[in-house]
């Protein structure tokens, strides 16, 4: 009679609250499934979108971070409920939750800025892996990026560690592709069209050259006579490079650049000292002594 008491409430029990929890659980089970399909058919579409390596792993970390956070709410509100079927007074747990996540949330305050902004920053697409970028006042080539903050190596070989939540500026300097903006300067006795003429035979050549030209997009833009400088006059020109070349293209445009000014006996200016010794009221020069002692 007493074990038929114990069957009796146990089924009871299951009818009233036991199916209730199977049907949670499966729930759980059927959501867990359905956003690992949606979020990996959704980022997979996103990465395709552009065919690169790197822009294909950060939608993965998208895809991984998503799924994590849809799963850690699944999984809670299914305990949560189970929880309340068994007879568990989940009001002092909830309340419980709440001072303790806050409490955490006063104290992780940084790291939930920086994830958020490394969560930003990886969807809308604004750094990469090998990016040469500028941000909270540091440059350098991007070595690693994740939720929490870049790595960035600099020309000198330091490493820069930045955090997400301090990047409020993004300088991406090799995005798509690179520009570099050259201010050539040569005497004012020169003739501009004849210098403008030799650019673009030294651009010419450096495009044909089977090491830098396959570096090179476009011709070089001439945009013109840019300023009157105090000993030169400035022009202006800017070259469109793949990625992260124009330094390399731009070194190589500067050697080449100068031996034609060379061959062609155009002016480079450096800074010049002129003495003037002044006149007197009728216009007479001032005496310059000069001396001159010669080595035996």
């Amino acid at each position: 009679m007493h074990l038929e008491n114990y069957i009796t409430i146990i089924g009871e029990w299951f009818i009233s609250s036991g199916l209730q929890i199977i049907i949670v659980v499966i729930l759980t089970m059927l959501g867990l499934k359905v956003v690992r399909m949606i979020s990996g058919k959704l980022f997979y579409a996103f990465g395709k979108q552009k065919e690169d390596i790197e822009f294909r792993k950060r939608a993965d970390t998208l895809k991984s971070v998503v799924q994590y956070l849809l799963t850690i709410t699944i999984l809670v509100t299914a305990v949560i409920i189970i929880l309340g079927e068994l007879g568990v007074e989940i009001g002092p747990i909830l309340a419980a939750a709440g001072v303790v996540g806050l409490a955490i949330g006063f104290g992780a305050q940084n790291l939930v800025q920086d994830v958020i902004s490394g969560f930003f920053i990886l969807l809308e697409d604004q750094i990469r892996v090998g990016d040469v970028v500028q941000i909270a006042g540091v440059d350098g080539l991007v070595e690693k990026i994740n939720l929490r903050m870049v790595i960035l190596r600099d020309l000198a070989g330091n490493v820069h560690y930045v955090r997400n939540g301090k990047i409020d500026i993004v300088t991406n300097m090799t995005k798509e592709y690179s520009r570099y903006v050259f201010d050539i300067g040569v005497a004012y006795r020169e003739d501009v069209d004849e210098v403008i003429e030799v650019i673009k035979q030294v651009d010419e050549s450096l495009r044909d050259d089977p090491v830098f030209g396959k570096h090179i997009i476009a011709p070089m833009e001439i945009l013109g006579l840019d300023q009157f400088a105090d000993s030169a006059i400035i022009i202006k020109t800017r070259t469109t490079t793949k990625p992260i070349k124009q330094w390399d293209v731009a070194r190589e445009f500067n050697r080449r650049l100068k031996k034609a000014f060379e061959e062609h006996d155009i002016e480079i200016p450096f800074p010049h000292v002129t003495l003037y010794m002044g006149q007197g009221k009728q216009h007479e020069a001032a005496p310059l002594n000069v001396n001159l002692n010669a080595k035996q």
